[in-house]
């Protein structure tokens, strides 16, 4: 089972742990280019995508195409804000 989570690079406070951690965090530097991130992270395997709300607004798949897939789960992370 492998987990990723993706990000805008300019959004410093989401996923700040798994990325400290040393998990897989992948910084988009263009929106646009969410869902071809979310299907290349399919194809190496990986099974739960957690994606940050900003991210999650700039995808058609996410609903169309994963929502009823059940090997990949895709989970949109509520955006925190900085206080």
């Amino acid at each position: 089972m492998s987990i990723g989570w993706i990000k805008y690079k300019k959004d410093n406070i989401s996923f700040r742990m798994p990325k400290n951690l040393g998990l897989n965090v992948f910084d988009l530097e263009d929106l646009e280019e969410t869902d071809t991130k979310i299907d290349e992270l399919v194809k190496n395997n990986f099974n739960t995508i957690i994606v940050s709300n900003e991210v999650a607004s700039f995808s058609q798949d996410i609903i169309k195409k994963y929502a009823k897939n059940e090997e990949v789960n895709i989970i949109i992370a509520p955006h925190k804000q900085e206080y």
